[in-house]
């Protein structure tokens, strides 16, 4: 007798499931986003787990254990020969983890992968491609133009969508390393719908995550993103796995931000820059001197900031420009930076320190294509706008750090010593700052002149006489 087809219905933003289509997930409240799906067959349901687990190098007994009876030392880190990949991941790749990458399509999550894995000469690494042929990836290799390829076949290439197939070359090979490239374009034979459906992304990420879990390999799945911003797929797939780290950046600017969304095994708030260049992705040690210009002396609407994003502080360039309403209508416009922050900014210049721009247009930029969200832009920003409203430009050797108020007050922000230190080591001789943040501030140890301030107006007046 033939068995029916079960079908159920699944929220692709939550993952929650129901028998029947409703309009409003019941879980996170958005609309339309229940897809149905085809349920696999029970008697095909072991299928995908007995070939995960005979793909494991040594299957791991699981019991029952006390607390008290379980080690606690970590297992050593596998170091990927990248510092900016490392300080993202918290220090290497956990053995048995699963770490999922996400981009925009062309901003280099292949390259990036691709290209830590041919220096990762001292492991056994599986790179299955279900996108691009061999000869493909043959010819990115080359150009990306890593010193020194592997001569002793640690680096192995499979082109393969049938994730019954890549465990059964993953048993034959048994790799220490495997990334698969990507996760939307793997099948498996027990769900009957296409690559890249709900169903099939959340069963072949299962399945991968219980390879890993078992055999202690780590596997390292790169993910597309929708229009929206976020990993396309079920919700799911960002639970079950250990890191989620998103590959960031405007294809028409030369640079590129990783940033960790989800880690358990380290910190969310590292982050790693990259310069694309022609033979491929280049570490940014030191970002400040690429993000400020080489001479703005005598230019009006630039103001230096000192902000941080993660842990890591850098000197950013601040760009704006204030002109008269064409239209009637003023217009608004921000890059990299949050515009409605920046109406609250306008905001706070026309009421508290009495600039009227209510009939100007306000353009604001971040240079270097960069998204900045830390709060202590707030000071520059001002000073920016101002500068290009009286078209006064303000004297070199001047930076800041502060976090503006609805009030006009300038209220503290975080790691000040770390924003000071950075402003000095790149030869600035002024910081505005908070006059919050002074209190336990040892003033002597640093070798640039700190001008406290309260308000908007006195930070002005400082900038400007």
């Amino acid at each position: 007798m033939a068995n029916k087809e079960k079908i159920m219905y699944v929220c692709d933003n939550c993952g929650q499931e129901s028998a029947k289509w409703i309009g409003k997930c019941p879980a996170c409240g958005q609309w339309n986003t229940f897809k149905e799906i085809k349920v696999a067959d029970t008697r095909k349901q072991v299928t995908t787990t007995s070939a995960a687990a005979s793909a494991g190098h040594q299957l791991r007994q699981n019991k029952v254990l006390r607390l008290k009876d379980i080690s606690s030392h970590d297992d050593p880190r596998i170091d990927m020969h990248d510092a900016e990949l490392n300080r993202v991941l918290g220090g290497g790749l956990v053995p048995g983890s699963i770490v999922l990458l996400g981009g925009e399509p062309g901003i280099g999550k292949s390259t990036l992968s691709l290209q830590t894995m041919l220096q990762l000469t001292d492991k056994k690494v599986l790179y299955v491609s279900g996108e691009e042929s061999a000869h493909q990836l043959k010819m990115r290799a080359e150009r990306l133009a890593v010193s020194g390829f592997p001569a002793d076949d640690n680096f192995l290439l499979l082109c393969e969508n049938s994730l019954e197939a890549i465990f059964d070359h993953i048993k034959e090979v048994q790799p220490e390393v495997v990334v698969v490239d990507s996760i939307q374009t793997i099948s498996t034979e027990d769900v009957e719908s296409s690559a890249g459906s709900i169903a099939q992304v959340r069963e072949c990420a299962s399945a991968l995550l219980r390879f890993a879990k078992t055999s202690g390999v780590p596997v390292i799945l790169i993910g597309h993103i929708t229009k929206e911003g976020t990993l396309a797929g079920p919700k799911i797939l960002e639970h079950i796995v250990d890191t989620v780290i998103q590959f960031e950046g405007d294809q028409h600017y030369m640079y590129r931000i990783l940033r960790s969304i989800k880690n358990r095994f380290g910190s969310t708030s590292e982050l790693g820059i990259y310069e694309m260049q022609q033979t491929g992705l280049r570490q940014v040690s030191n970002p400040s001197e690429l993000l400020l210009t080489e001479d703005h002396d005598g230019l009006s609407g630039v103001a230096i900031s000192s902000a941080i994003e993660g842990v890591r502080p850098f000197l950013v360039e601040t760009q704006a420009l204030v002109s008269s309403a064409a239209y009637g209508t003023p217009q608004r416009s921000a890059t990299g930076f949050d515009q409605r922050r920046l109406n609250m900014l306008l905001a706070v210049l026309e009421k508290r320190v009495g600039f009227k721009l209510m009939q100007k247009d306000v353009f604001l930029n971040i240079a270097g294509g960069l998204r900045v969200t830390d709060m202590a832009m707030d000071l520059s920003v001002i000073a920016a706008v101002l500068s290009s409203n009286v078209d006064t430009p303000i004297e070199e050797g001047w930076c800041m750090a502060g976090e503006v108020g609805l009030s006009g007050e300038v209220r503290p922000v975080a790691r000040i010593e770390q924003r000071i230190s950075e402003a000095e080591k790149l030869g600035f001789q002024h910081i505005i700052i908070p006059k919050y943040n002074l209190s336990g501030l040892n003033r002597k140890k640093f070798n640039i002149e700190l001008v406290p301030v309260r308000k908007v107006e006195e930070a002005l007046r400082a900038l400007f006489g």
